[in-house]
């Protein structure tokens, strides 16, 4: 099974990567001191209470962009919002913000179990937070399309980095196809849900959120989606009250999903090794 995973990985990367332009990617950056974290505290760590964590952005002062996965537990069934905290900017057990959630929505149709290109475009959710996050504390980020450009900027909490944000302000974009894109960035269980960003709009804009990857010789690829499409159709399931899960425990039937990342376990991005 694994190895049939692995497959399915290296078959996407076929389909959708080119050549890597690596030499000009950047390192790992650790933002921890204010002055660091200035215009990126809108993106935190999603703490699940006795389930681990993802990496979440926000795109308003109550909605935070992270992946599908993210939201389920293993066998499939949605995780409670009351379990769920949003902690803006955690830098060293220091958080500008930290606000429960009241909802979350996903799109139906998604199964983690499945590692087509479909799936893939669909592994996004939004998490409606039980009071605002004001702007001037935490300025929410633009979902954009992306451009034709081929660099990009990924933000993240990940494993053996759970404790501040990583900003790698270079990597390279390898190919985009049917909506998805790859990217070389260094990131890895736990970066779930961690934006994309491209820079040259000005400010940086998400342009994808990583889903999916896969780690060879040292070497990762990842995977997202174009998002104002999918993130469209959650605000609407928001508005209309399709919940995939509201705080006090109420829950759509259950999907088959993946976790999200726990100290404890390598779940939460789905890499694989060939």
């Amino acid at each position: 099974m694994r190895a049939a995973r692995a497959a399915v990985w290296l078959c996407l990367a076929a389909l959708l990567c080119g050549p890597a332009v690596a030499e000009d990617d950047s390192g790992l950056e650790r933002l921890t001191r204010r002055e660091q974290l200035l215009g990126w505290e809108a993106v935190g760590r999603i703490d699940i209470v006795d389930g681990g964590f993802c990496t979440g952005t926000l795109i308003a002062t109550n909605l935070v962009l992270t992946a599908a996965h993210c939201v389920m537990e293993p066998d499939g069934t949605p995780i409670d919002a009351d379990r769920m905290t949003f902690r803006a900017g955690l830098a060293d057990g220091t958080a500008i913000a930290e606000v429960a959630v009241r909802r979350t929505a996903a799109i139906p149709g998604y199964a983690v179990a499945r590692s087509d290109l479909d799936q893939l475009g669909l592994d996004a959710a939004l998490l409606e937070l039980v009071s605002d996050i004001p702007a001037a504390v935490a300025a929410p980020f633009v979902v954009e399309s992306p451009g034709d450009g081929d660099e990009v900027s990924v933000v993240s909490y990940a494993r053996g980095r759970e404790e501040a944000l990583s900003w790698q302000k270079v990597c390279s974009v390898l190919g985009r196809r049917s909506g998805l894109i790859a990217v070389n960035c260094n990131v890895t269980f736990g970066a779930s849900g961690a934006p994309v960003l491209d820079r040259s709009f000005g400010r940086a804009r998400i342009v994808s959120i990583i889903s999916s990857g896969y780690a060879e010789q040292g070497a990762v690829v990842a995977f997202g989606m174009e998002l104002p499409g999918i993130v469209d159709q959650l605000k609407a399931r928001l508005r209309q009250g399709k919940a995939l899960s509201e705080a006090g425990g109420a829950a759509a039937p259950a999907i088959r999903r993946i976790g999200a990342a726990d100290t404890r376990r390598d779940t939460g991005t789905r890499f694989v090794k060939p």
